[in-house]
């Protein structure tokens, strides 16, 4: 009986070890994709091949903690670059995918309440804007408009520019810009906000 036992875990031990081995050198195959996408040189070729490598590495080991937070990580920083250019919807699909994985992620739980709060504005945020504001400004209050959602037209005298947001009620919103200065908003087609103050 003892003789059947040590033989059970002499087994169960060299199936385990040859996963963790292949475990192992897969992950320093991710390590050495990883290398080439954080090169100064490196492509979004580089970058994509690593996300592949990494996500298809955490499908295959689960179990493995690290893959799993690095990521995790990977894909919060992914999501935020999306963000930044106003693509909130496609942000919150990655902060998803983080907090189905794990619903305790302090950093996916703010980066997705800060995607939906910028997926659409309320009357109070543009009310909160003055003439006179630089587009940055106005990206502060408001979020980046989603990429199509604005519009660029040179007069002889300057520059216009108007933004377009989804308005919490479901309308549309308009904010715009003469020579990169806030000059006017609209709620809707049909009634301005209060007006701007300086």
């Amino acid at each position: 009986m003892r003789r059947s036992l040590a033989i059970a875990a002499l087994m169960l031990a060299a199936c385990s070890g040859s996963d963790s081995a292949d475990s192992s050198a897969e992950w320093q195959r991710v390590l050495n994709s990883k290398k080439t996408a954080t090169a100064p040189n490196a492509t979004a070729q580089n970058k994509q091949v690593y996300a592949d490598a990494l996500g298809a590495f955490v499908k295959s080991h689960p179990t493995h903690s690290r893959g799993r937070e690095v990521y995790q990580s990977l894909q919060l920083a992914f999501g935020e670059d999306l963000a930044a250019m106003g693509r909130y919807q496609d942000a919150i699909r990655f902060y998803r995918a983080v907090l189905m994985a794990d619903p305790m992620n302090l950093r996916a739980q703010h980066d997705i309440m800060a995607a939906v709060d910028r997926l659409a504005v309320s009357r109070g945020k543009l009310l909160a804007l003055e003439k006179g504001m630089s587009q940055k400004q106005v990206a502060q209050i408001l979020g980046k408009p989603i990429p199509g959602w604005t519009a660029r037209n040179r007069r002889r005298d300057a520059v216009m520019e108007a933004w377009y947001y989804r308005r919490t009620d479901g309308g549309i919103a308009g904010v715009y810009f003469r020579d990169g200065e806030l000059f006017a908003a609209e709620e809707n087609s049909h009634a301005k906000l209060a007006p701007l103050i300086r």
